[in-house]
């Protein structure tokens, strides 16, 4: 996308990534359906028609908006899937959510769960691109732990989709539980005690 683009009707110019940066803030505290078009423009410091002309409609700005969720925030799970042994793995995820969870720049809770779960028609395909990719992150880890099975790192009777799931949960747990307000102590003592839990070989 280019660094900046001309607002049709207004003499300045306004740089796209910064908007795209705002947008992703409100999309993330709000949801895709909470989020307005006045919210969004606002936000931006930009015009609708500057929006529609620099990034289409609400649902290609969301979608731009969730790349750069996932660029930017959510770059630890490919880090992750780097370490050398499976427990490893979950506790680069774990105390990577649980540092983005306590960082005092960003929303609260976790930008997927709270759009995984919109309802209303409009946002239907909203809820599907979300799920989606929440499925393609889920097969990187699953093929992750299989590995670590065929290594020895794992027990061979570990359920990679089971462990997945788990290690998914923990993960929303921690989003949602951040977003209530829950200490770091807790959030701590929550990763403390479900690597306790992790199967060994």
């Amino acid at each position: 996308m280019k660094a900046c683009c001309s607002a049709k009707g207004r003499p300045r110019e306004f740089c796209a990534d910064t908007a795209l940066a705002a947008a992703l803030r409100v999309f993330w505290s709000k949801g895709y359906e909470g989020a307005s078009l006045t919210d969004l423009t606002e936000a931006m410091g930009i015009t609708r028609p500057s929006l529609y002309a620099a990034f289409g409609n609400k649902e290609a700005l969301f979608k731009m908006a969730l790349d750069l969720y996932e660029r930017e925030k959510l770059d630890y799970i490919g880090e992750a899937l780097k370490e050398s042994t499976a427990r490893k793995v979950a506790e680069h995820l774990l105390r990577s959510a649980l540092e983005m969870q306590m960082s005092n720049s960003d929303p609260k809770g976790c930008m997927g769960v709270i759009n995984a779960v919109a309802c209303g028609a409009e946002a239907e395909s909203i809820r599907a691109e979300v799920i989606h990719r929440g499925r393609v992150a889920k097969q990187g880890l699953i093929d992750r732990f299989e590995r670590a099975k065929a290594e020895g790192d794992l027990p061979p009777d570990t359920d990679a989709v089971g462990l997945t799931s788990y290690l998914t949960a923990i993960m929303q747990g921690l989003a949602v539980q951040g977003g209530a307000g829950a200490s770091c102590q807790d959030l701590k003592a929550l990763i403390d005690t479900s690597l306790a839990m992790w199967p060994e070989a």
